[in-house]
């Protein structure tokens, strides 16, 4: 049986709007394994980035703890949670997030140059990721010379090139149509099989089911259903 890598225990997260205060999140309980595809879907509103946030450290819930294996992000400090990020964490956006005056090569290098990778290293460690992707060839396009499909998986080689142990996906289809969304969740499909990486999607995309090992319905900040692919 595969380890935990995630827990979610008791989490909440309540902004204040004016002199409202609105929960984002519910008492949500999750236990996600090693190598485990998980897909988080629900209505806007839900709670589903809400959750992506906490998880990735990105904000801090109101109640409850997230662990990422067994450590409890609570009892980091904001300097100790960046390096976690650094380290164990790769992030996946839908707008793909890439900087345009850079090549895919250097877009993908980019977090190992922010922490000092050296250089022989640091190209060793691009061209496995750009391997895995499929896009080796295109290195040296801009952003704005690949399609919306190719992006996507030079940003995904980003997230993957500091060899993180999770990765956290906010919408990574809600750009692009149907048949290039399929190629990418396939994409994810096959890291967490094969390089053993966690993924959390958070999607409104139908095809996610289709796709992942455990599907997670939220609805009002809280877990509607749980179903095992």
């Amino acid at each position: 049986m595969a380890e935990v890598l995630l827990r979610c225990e008791g989490l909440t997260r309540v902004y204040r709007v004016g002199t409202q205060e609105v929960a984002a999140l519910r008492g949500v309980d999750l236990d996600v394994s090693t190598g485990a595809f998980l897909a988080v879907t629900g209505r806007s509103g839900s709670g589903k980035t809400t959750l992506l946030n906490l998880i990735g450290g990105l904000d801090r819930p109101t109640g409850g703890e997230v662990y990422l294996d067994m450590q409890p992000l609570s009892a980091l400090s904001e300097r100790e949670m960046t390096e976690l990020r650094r380290r164990d964490i790769g992030f996946v956006f839908q707008s793909f997030a890439l900087l345009p005056t850079l090549s895919a090569f250097d877009n993908v290098a980019l977090p190992l140059r922010i922490v000092g990778t050296a250089g022989r290293e640091r190209d060793a460690q691009v061209w496995r990721c750009m391997r895995l992707v499929g896009l080796e060839e295109w290195a040296e396009h801009r952003p704005y010379e690949l399609s919306g499909g190719q992006q996507q998986r030079i940003a995904i080689a980003r997230a993957l090139v500091h060899a993180p142990r999770l990765i956290l996906a906010d919408e990574p289809t809600g750009e692009l149509d149907s048949a290039t969304g399929r190629e990418i969740l396939t994409l994810f499909r096959r890291l967490a099989v094969e390089q053993d990486v966690t993924v959390l999607i958070a999607s409104h995309d139908p095809l996610v089911h289709e796709y992942s090992t455990l599907n997670v319905i939220l609805h009002d900040g809280q877990v509607e259903a749980v179903d095992v692919s």
